[in-house]
């Protein structure tokens, strides 16, 4: 029970930005508004919209919506470098955070039952729970947390981490370049691909992940 209220104690707190900035975000960046603010930018666009995407870890900035105006700004490849290698680094941060509490200040939050519990879940299976995790609203952070509480081995959170993030800014990057207006279709790409990427990847390299 501990475990599930830690939970969602993280998914209140990284949906408390909403709560208080509402949706002036998603009406700056949407659409052109976004492309236009991003292009403003000139030469530091790359910059804006990537610090845009890491921000997304403590405000409610609409990534996928930056990461389409990255694929406008700069096309399919270097906007879903871009978007890819941000929504990474917001990742690493959230891990690296909840794992340098250290075991002791985990167990005292879940408590040892849960903790165990969470452990052999991210040894087994974490892994796609991360890669499935990127292109959705909410959870990326708060799996990214999760894994680094759970102190999941860092090899397979990377690896797993990469397998999500960079396929997700791609995929939304190309809905910008490409002009796509299918969201829906967007977002199960987003998801289908990090699975798959995870699946061979940790196959080829002899990653444990159930």
């Amino acid at each position: 029970m501990r475990l599930l209220g830690i939970f969602i104690a993280l998914a209140l707190l990284f949906a408390a930005p909403l709560f208080i900035f509402g949706d002036r975000f998603d009406i700056a960046l949407e659409g052109e508004r976004g492309v236009a603010w991003l292009q403003g930018c000139g030469s530091w666009a790359w910059a804006a919209g990537s610090g845009l995407i890491i921000a997304d870890l403590v405000l409610p900035i609409p990534a996928t919506a930056v990461m389409a105006a990255l694929g406008i700004t700069y096309g399919l490849v270097v906007g879903g470098l871009l978007s890819g290698s941000a929504s990474f680094i917001a990742g690493a941060i959230a891990y690296a955070a909840t794992r340098m509490m250290g075991p002791r200040a985990a167990e005292f939050l879940v408590g040892r039952k849960d903790l165990r519990r969470a452990t052999t879940f991210f040894e087994r299976s974490g892994g796609y729970a991360v890669a499935m995790s990127r292109p959705l609203p909410l959870l990326p952070e708060v799996v990214a947390c999760l894994a680094g509480l759970a102190r999941m081995p860092a090899r397979a959170f990377f690896l797993a981490l990469a397998c999500g993030s960079l396929p997700s800014g791609f995929v939304y990057a190309g809905v910008g370049a490409l002009a796509v207006d299918r969201p829906l279709i967007a977002l199960a790409l987003g998801v289908i691909i990090p699975v798959l990427f995870w699946t061979i990847a940790r196959g080829l390299l002899g990653v444990k992940q159930a």
